[in-house]
């Protein structure tokens, strides 16, 4: 049973979805294509809202419903190649152009947050947002000292908002594990809540603030990747204050072409970041769709919205790392193997044949630059593949996974004829060598040395409490085992005994017999 909540949310839904127009695009769907002539009942057909564009009615759609559809279509937005151009174009107004909220209503929560007026705190304040995004927007400002900065301010009443609809994702979820048999194979449940951790730590911008110093520290004096500094004191839960930064956005290609931008080694240092931040540091930045991304001319990134991060357990880091290198060293094999050791798919599963399922997907798609993969007809392959071997999602993967067709949208854009498995392999390589290799294991010894020699002194006596209790427990054993030789002797003579009993009787009772024979009698 939906709960009336969860019911009144999905009537808004369709409301707003009518309201835009959509209802004729979902009737024109091959689904309801038998019934599309109802669409002519709708006075939204009939309206100047029918008549806009598709793009823009999916978008305003999008806004209009909040923070977690918005996300999705950032999301959507960076995969250009896998939607109408109109669309796409469309979308990428929802990195940073989202409605803002009014400036009385930023200045209220700023210095409500910050205990003080927006005149002590700020030298200037411009009340114009910079951008606006789904989950909050930026205005400029001077501090006192006379550094510019950017004042990150979150939406108001957003939280109730994301838990209404993070709680009709989870009504969804279980609606479809009781009904979708794939449902289950999915985890639905499982990503949904894996979501709403990712959104809720999104809305604390001290966390995002800490994840901003963390990456920051991690790629200090790089040439690849700039983190601008966070402003501590001026920082709060809904307010964040960080250094200002200027650099082309990544999406706006013209003005990069125009800045003489090397394409070619953006888009490589763009994959090599991704696995430095995933192995290296095992802490990655989550959500760099272009609205987040731009550069510092010819070929430096600067990055900002560190709200989603994400890491992996080492079992996780190592065994994707492997996976990776298989799959560039074409061993399918393997990859079917590691899959099958890690429960991914049933344990019954032939390696035989995952391995052609998979060499059959993958074969088709090496050694050939972006521009020459349809990476909607291998996702589509990959979704089949995964359902004919109930191959079960891994909810702790699907930011990694977001993240990977993030990078991978914006090499498209930036240089197509980028090969992304052999800008990716010298990398893994090159870690595996390092994690893994005999240098590494020295290392790793030599680490623990300090802690070995601390117990160097306390040796002598852990070894005579070793030689105590081994000698203890072979007392033990030779107790046991007189023990059992002595339990075996009394079964021996029970069973002796028994023996006898049995004969004994059987004995009597043959004689009884003989003696009560008419033979004996006559």
């Amino acid at each position: 049973m939906i709960r009336p909540k969860i019911l009144m949310r999905l009537i808004h839904i369709n409301w707003v979805m009518m309201f835009h127009g959509l209802d004729e695009i979902v009737l024109k769907t091959h689904l309801f294509r038998p019934i599309r002539y109802i669409a002519f009942l709708s006075p939204n057909y009939w309206t100047s809202k029918a008549r806009e564009p598709r793009g823009v009615r999916i978008r305003k759609t999008l806004e209009d419903l909040g923070p977690i559809y918005v996300k999705f279509g950032q999301t959507l937005s960076t995969r250009k190649d896998l939607l109408p151009e109109d669309i796409a174009e469309e979308l990428v107004k929802l990195q940073d152009k989202v409605p803002p909220f009014s400036a009385e209503t930023a200045r209220k929560i700023i210095e409500q947050q910050l205990g003080q007026s927006i005149e002590e705190a700020f030298a200037e304040f411009d009340p114009q947002p910079l951008a606006s995004a789904s989950v909050a927007q930026v205005h400029t400002a001077t501090l006192n000292s006379g550094e510019k900065v950017i004042v990150k301010v979150l939406r108001p009443d957003i939280e109730d908002k994301i838990h209404s609809d993070v709680g009709l994702l989870y009504e969804l979820a279980r609606l479809a594990e009781r009904f979708w048999s794939d449902a289950r194979r999915l985890r639905a449940m499982e990503i949904v809540a894996e979501f709403e951790k990712t959104i809720l730590d999104e809305l604390d911008l001290v966390r995002e603030a800490s994840n901003a110093s963390a990456i920051r520290a991690n790629f200090k004096n790089s040439e690849m990747l700039y983190i601008p500094e966070i402003h501590w004191p001026l920082t709060r839960r809904k307010v964040l204050v960080m250094e200002r930064i200027y650099g082309v956005p990544v999406g706006d290609i013209e003005a990069l072409r125009k800045g003489n931008a090397d394409f070619k080694k953006l888009a490589e240092r763009g994959v090599e970041i991704f696995f430095t931040q995933v192995f290296r540091d095992n802490f990655f930045h989550a959500d760099m769709h272009p609205g987040n991304i731009f550069v510092q001319l010819p070929d430096k990134y600067l990055a900002v919205d560190f709200g989603i991060v994400g890491s992996l357990s080492s079992s996780d880091q190592r065994y994707l790392a492997e996976n990776f290198l298989a799959f560039f060293n074409h061993d399918y094999r393997k990859v079917a193997q590691m899959h099958i050791e890690s429960g991914w798919v049933p344990a019954s599963t032939r390696v035989e044949e995952f391995e052609a399922a998979i060499r059959s997907v993958c074969e088709p798609i090496f050694e050939k630059p972006l521009k020459d993969i349809s990476f909607g007809l291998l996702l589509l392959r990959l979704f089949q593949t995964a359902r004919r071997f109930d191959m079960v999602v891994q909810p702790q993967l699907v930011l990694l996974q977001k993240t990977l067709l993030n990078i991978e949208g914006l090499g498209r854009q930036l240089y197509p004829d980028l090969d992304l498995w052999q800008t990716a392999k010298p990398f893994l390589e090159n870690w595996f060598k390092q994690r893994l290799g005999p240098s590494a294991k020295i290392k790793e010894l030599l680490s623990k040395f300090p802690e070995i020699t601390e117990q160097i002194p306390e040796m002598p006596g852990l070894v005579f409490q070793a030689l105590q209790s081994a000698a203890h427990m072979e007392q033990q054993m030779q107790q046991h085992q007189k023990e059992m030789l002595e339990l075996r002797k009394q079964l021996r003579r029970n069973n002796t005994r028994t023996l006898r009993a049995i004969l004994g009787t059987g004995v009597l009772i043959a004689a009884a017999l003989i003696l009560q024979s008419p033979l004996l009698r006559g």
